[in-house]
């Protein structure tokens, strides 16, 4: 007869001559086998395990926050970065512009120049003359306004290195020490850049200048 019994049932029991099986006497009661059953319930290396896995889990987590902390920062300041790249960029685009006609209008101040002075000039022509050039004078320059050209030709104000260019000495007691007397060529602004300084004649040997005197410009 062939045994199809489980090799551990057959350990705690035999099979008679009849074919029946009879459980064998190994001496342990039933509380001895739920105390040993519970013996691996209450193993404290099984506790330990468990424990120290939910450490592991624990420790990654902050890990992880950590590394998240750390890469939102770096974001965010390669974001500050970029806004600034940008914002610098901005700028600089918008100074080409506004300055990009900065050598032709030098080119052209000559001719402003000779204008005025065929206008200050006495001629034979007539007012006709005058009217025709000073018609195209004032044309060129409104051009030359809307683009951002500004002059300077202020008189009787302090001499100012910045935008004057002193090319001349008056010897002159009236007026305030340091002033300008007499402007010999305008200066212009572009926008907010000095283009050309103002040459100027400039009094000395006079009294010095006030506050009040100062404040003209």
């Amino acid at each position: 007869m062939t045994d199809n019994k489980d090799p551990q049932e057959q350990e705690s029991g035999r099979f008679d001559e009849d074919g029946s099986y009879v459980l064998e006497d190994t001496g342990e009661s039933l509380d001895d086998f739920q105390e040993e059953e519970m013996k691996g319930l209450d193993d404290p290396r099984s506790e330990a395990s468990d424990e120290g896995a939910r450490v592991t889990s624990s420790g990654d987590v902050v890990e992880l926050k950590d590394e998240n902390d750390r890469l939102r920062e770096q974001y965010i300041r390669k974001l500050a970065d970029f806004e600034n790249l940008r914002k610098r960029t901005e700028k600089e685009k918008q100074d080409f512009y506004r300055y990009s006609l900065s050598e032709i209008m030098k080119e052209l101040l000559p001719v402003l120049d000779n204008f005025e002075r065929a206008l200050a000039a006495e001629t034979e022509r007539g007012e006709e003359f005058r009217k025709g050039v000073e018609l195209i004078y004032k044309q060129l320059y409104e051009v030359l306004r809307k683009n951002g050209l500004t002059p300077i030709d202020d008189q009787g104000v302090a001499f100012d290195p910045q935008i004057h260019e002193a090319v001349m000495r008056d010897e002159n007691s009236e007026l305030p020490n340091h002033t300008v007397a007499e402007l010999l060529q305008k200066g212009y602004f572009l926008h907010d850049r000095l283009l050309r300084p103002a040459m100027v004649k400039v009094a000395v040997g006079g009294p010095e200048r006030t506050a009040a005197d100062s404040g003209e410009r």
